[in-house]
């Protein structure tokens, strides 16, 4: 663990001048709006970390938290898979298997919070040359086609193409934590983080072709708990303010 947190010191002293990438504002176009007034809102800007965290990142977090790390984190907040590949890991891999409490603490911690769906959306939309692509059939056809790719047996390290926000593996490496991650296709009053429950109604709703990479991802988060951890999830961290 010690040697993934002397690995994160060496790896800020490369990343410093880069800093979170500014994203916004922007309107976001959602394809499962609760209502007709939802489906445009508004994104102030915000500041995003240009790639996801690492598992060097993550294991200087636990070095300086221990409360946690594997052996010492609450069941209340994490299953029993929790980390269980940190250390087998490449150092500027993904991190994964954190839980949604576990991720949000991290971020507490760099001094940000997890990015909110539409955040996380906004960038998304991206391409290497527009910062809205959404509507190009050959990039939802790209995205689909890395969300058909099975999982590696071994994560590669962070570091593909940036975004026209300067973003980059948004796409194709690991799923993401957000903030609100059962806010999408889920009832009114189920939108607490602890629950589950996908709305058919909505989901049927989506029959623009555009939409089903959204809606893959939207399906997806809404079949967590906070608890969970999972091979191929992992998160990044989002801020109000530049930060230095």
């Amino acid at each position: 663990m010690k040697a993934l947190a002397l690995a994160f010191v060496a790896m800020l002293g490369a990343a410093a001048s880069a800093g979170p990438a500014h994203v916004g504002p922007g309107i976001y176009r959602t394809a499962f709006p609760a209502s007709p007034s939802d489906r445009e809102i508004a994104v102030h800007e915000f500041w995003l970390d240009r790639e996801p965290v690492t598992n060097a990142e993550y294991g200087a977090f636990v070095v300086a938290e221990p409360q946690w790390a594997r052996d010492h984190v609450k069941p209340l907040f994490a299953d029993a898979d929790y980390l269980r590949d940190l250390e087998s890991s490449s150092p500027t891999a993904p991190v994964v298997r954190v839980s949604w409490f576990a991720a949000r603490a991290y971020c507490a911690w760099r001094g940000g919070r997890l990015p909110r769906e539409a955040e996380w959306e906004l960038a998304a939309s991206a391409d290497a040359h527009h910062r809205d692509a959404s509507e190009d059939p050959a990039f939802q056809a790209q995205i689909l086609s890395w969300y058909a790719r099975p999982n590696p047996a071994r994560l590669p390290d962070v570091g593909g193409a940036a975004n026209a926000w300067g973003v980059r593996d948004l796409h194709g490496l690991v799923w993401e934590w957000i903030e609100d991650f059962t806010a999408a296709l889920v009832t009114s009053d189920s939108r607490d983080p602890t629950r589950t429950q996908v709305c058919g109604a909505e989901a049927a709703a989506a029959k623009d072709p555009r939409a089903y990479a959204a809606f893959m991802r939207f399906a997806f988060r809404a079949s967590l708990v906070a608890r969970d951890t999972v091979p191929s999830l992992g998160f990044r961290c989002a801020y109000d303010q530049e930060k230095p």
